[in-house]
């Protein structure tokens, strides 16, 4: 039977067991610069030493101009490059995988940063108030898969095993991905195929530059606008060099949703778990979505429902998570609050750490 503690194989590297750490961004660990500072450093390798087999750096962006905000750490200068090489070296000392998530906000980057782009012209009603987005051009196209690869480059030279695209939560990639925000009439739109291009073509140049060994993951959307149509944008992604599918939420309600064939699983993570289904062993299948038990987690592995599970709010709270799910030891709860204290737009005081750094006095 498959444990979590069941080694795996992703790409060409062994992960020493099935619990990965999602990305969850720091808002408030770096400044306008983008660099990689102690803070963030710290963050990761408690999580590496707390036993997570692979841990996916937060969402980092490619582009200045496509940030979630100021504080928002960055791939898109070889100036960040050796503060990087920090991350990989505490998780590496570990025994653990490393990734980094690499994207771009698109549509809803911050509007101090750069230019709201994306796929199409489109009437945005946010927080930040109301918009009209830039449809990237064919040569503006290619720019930005560009970005996206000469960020991948940097992530191999400070020692990344690897990157994930983010492709999913309704950034730039989702944003082509999604009929319901890709209204375009050239090879960039229409069909599934055509949508997954921008993504599958930076893995493709990426496959080409960074060699066979480098590892390349995509966090993609498991329903825009069906499950059946993001899995035809998944195998795109397979086809182009893809080595692992890590499988989120996209820009569909879940209300359309069917309900999954175990009532024991939502909506939410039952899509990591119809991915698996489909594709079967070829490539590794990831899910997400409210896992934040050892019990929950060994469910999804033990039944073979997916290949690894994808924890970001319970390694949040405990970074020792992944070794308590495995040994059966004692781990600090996620206090689920209802917006993540991880989060933007929060006071940062999670009340799991507080318990946790209390009882360490």
């Amino acid at each position: 039977m498959v444990t979590l503690d069941t080694p795996i194989k992703i790409g060409n590297f062994t992960v020493k067991n099935r619990i990965t750490f999602a990305p969850t961004v720091k808002f408030d660990f770096t400044d306008d610069s983008g660099l990689v500072t102690d803070k963030l450093v710290e963050h990761y390798k408690e999580r590496a030493l707390g036993g997570a087999g692979l841990i996916c750096v937060e969402a980092t962006a490619v582009l200045p101009g496509g940030r979630f905000g100021k504080n928002h750490m960055g791939l898109w200068s070889d100036e960040q490059i050796e503060g990087h090489k920090r991350i990989t070296k505490a998780c590496h000392d570990a025994n653990a995988v490393v990734i980094i998530q690499l994207n771009h906000a698109g549509y809803v980057c911050n509007g101090d940063c750069g230019p709201h782009v994306g796929p199409s012209e489109i009437e945005i009603d946010s927080y930040a108030g109301k918009y009209t987005t830039h449809a990237l051009t064919l040569d503006e196209v290619h720019e930005y898969q560009k970005a996206y690869v000469d960020a991948a480059v940097r992530a191999q030279k400070a020692g990344y095993d690897g990157i994930q695209l983010h492709g999913c939560h309704g950034y730039l990639i989702n944003q082509f991905v999604s009929p319901t925000n890709n209204f375009r009439t050239d090879e960039y739109g229409g069909n599934a195929k055509n949508r997954a291009r921008f993504a599958s073509e930076i893995i493709s140049s990426i496959r080409d530059l960074c060699g066979p060994d480098f590892l390349i993951s995509v966090r993609t959307t498991g329903f825009d606008k069906t499950v059946e149509d993001a899995i035809e944008v998944a195998e795109e992604y397979v086809n182009a060099g893809c080595d692992y599918l890590q499988v989120s939420a996209g820009m569909t309600s879940f209300d359309e949703i069917d309900d999954f064939k175990d009532p024991q699983i939502d909506k939410f993570p039952s899509l990591g778990c119809r991915f698996k289904d489909h594709f079967k062993g070829r490539v590794p299948v990831s899910n997400v979505g409210g896992i934040l038990t050892p019990e929950r987690a060994k469910y999804f592995i033990e039944n073979e429902y997916v290949d690894t599970v994808d924890l970001a709010r319970a390694i949040l709270a405990d970074p020792d998570f992944p070794n308590a799910a495995i040994t059966g030891g004692n781990y600090t709860k996620c206090f689920q609050c209802k917006a993540c204290q991880y989060g933007p737009f929060t006071n940062h005081v999670c009340p799991a750490e507080m318990v946790r750094k209390k009882a360490e006095v």
